[in-house]
């Protein structure tokens, strides 16, 4: 059985991570060596805040210091089959979705996921600990404003998520990047959390090594090292209290 633990990251930080995957898309970074992180907010202009930015993200978040936030409602996601592609970013790999494959509600407001993508090891840390990988579900609502809602996994049994695109992952390579999936099926996903900020699942070691495997080998550790909180509230939503 997975350890599940689901608890809310302040929205800031998740449009920090939504923003930064659309800004990187064709630019020449990565996560060790001469454009490794420490360095990105040198690479353009527009990374300029990964250098003196106050608001980034991942986190360590450490239960002790987060705030119980009674405004906060219930994470509400209706997600359901739809055609998808698995993408190879060379700094990625992840899910595009061809059509709609459901929606996401925070406080009241509507948020359509378009894709989603790993990170290894996970990216956020917990009271110091750091995961095997990390999913970033990628939303956006009319208003082209984001939320990304990220799913921590620790090695130990397969996933059924991922194991639905095994079979497309033995085909995804540097040169072919990307594969059809047809229809997916992400209905797992619904499961409606009594507690959020970090949702923790497992993933199997045959599961990492296969997704690590097309990345490009300055990226193969894709995860960025922990941000300061910068004086910022990690609120919690809890259903039980």
């Amino acid at each position: 059985m997975a350890l599940q633990l689901f608890i809310i990251f302040a929205l800031s930080l998740l449009l920090g991570i939504a923003s930064a995957i659309d800004v990187f898309r064709g630019m020449e970074f990565g996560y060790s060596g001469h454009n490794g992180p420490d360095k990105w907010g040198k690479l353009n202009p527009t990374f300029s805040p990964c250098s003196t930015g106050k608001r980034q993200s991942p986190i360590n978040i450490q239960r002790n210091l987060t705030v119980h936030n009674k405004l906060l409602k219930p994470l509400t996601r209706n997600y359901e089959s739809a055609n998808a592609t698995l993408v190879n970013r060379g700094y990625s790999v992840g899910v595009r979705f061809e059509e709609s494959p459901g929606d996401l509600w925070i406080n009241d407001k509507n948020y359509t996921l378009q894709q989603f993508h790993w990170h290894l090891p996970a990216e956020h840390h917990i009271e110091g600990q750091r995961f095997a990988a990390e999913l970033h579900m990628v939303h956006r609502a009319a208003d082209n404003s984001a939320v990304v809602v990220s799913m921590l996994y620790h090695e130990s049994k397969a996933d059924p998520l991922f194991s639905m695109i095994m079979e497309g992952l033995k085909h995804l390579g540097k040169e072919n990047t990307e594969v059809p999936l047809g229809t997916l099926n992400i209905n797992e996903l619904n499961r409606r959390p009594r507690k959020y900020y970090t949702y923790v699942m497992s993933i199997s070691k045959e599961q990492i090594t296969t997704l690590d495997s097309p990345l490009n080998s300055h990226c193969k550790k894709n995860a960025r090292p922990c941000q300061p909180l910068n004086g910022r509230e990690v609120d919690m939503y809890d259903e039980l209290n």
